[in-house]
């Protein structure tokens, strides 16, 4: 009728990993496109506004949801990438969306809620990492392998 619980520990072991993998690529994308729109307007959007470098938004937010989101997709530098974004989204948030309203259901079309929720995914992928198919880890494989024995990498 089911499995048993050594079938979910083995399930879990196997897929945890994988699925923050597919968490971090599928962030990463979603954020892309927002990147993407801020600085060459696609996909297009109504009432885009102009790119302009030394603005807060589009200009650096662009800049780093496009270089951030890249990076995340491919999973280099997760960590420290993913701390950046996660401020980046807070920032949004309360700058963009908090000054309309305590709820963020009550502020009509786009409340806030992705960028409260990309800033908590930021959070988690700060300390779970890019997992197992990231570049970081990948990286990790090979300065490991070419370390010498008895050396700490």
């Amino acid at each position: 009728m089911g499995g048993t619980v050594a079938d979910w520990a083995t399930m879990r072991l196997t897929w945890e990993p994988r699925m923050l993998s597919i968490l971090r690529i599928m962030t990463g994308l979603l954020l892309l496109q927002h990147g993407l729109n801020k600085f060459f307007g696609f996909p297009p959007t109504p009432n885009p506004r102009p790119f302009d470098l030394w603005t807060l938004s589009p200009g650096l937010s662009g800049t780093l949801e496009l270089i951030g989101g890249v990076l995340i997709v491919v999973g280099l530098f997760t960590r420290p990438v993913a701390f950046i974004l996660a401020g980046d989204m807070a920032v949004a948030y309360f700058m963009a969306h908090a000054p309309r309203g305590f709820y963020p259901l009550q502020n009509g079309g786009n409340g806030g809620e992705l960028a409260i929720l990309y800033c908590f995914v930021f959070l988690y992928l700060w300390v779970a990492g890019g997992g197992v198919w990231s570049l970081d880890r990948l990286w990790a494989r090979g300065s490991s392998a070419a370390a010498p024995a008895g050396s700490r990498a």
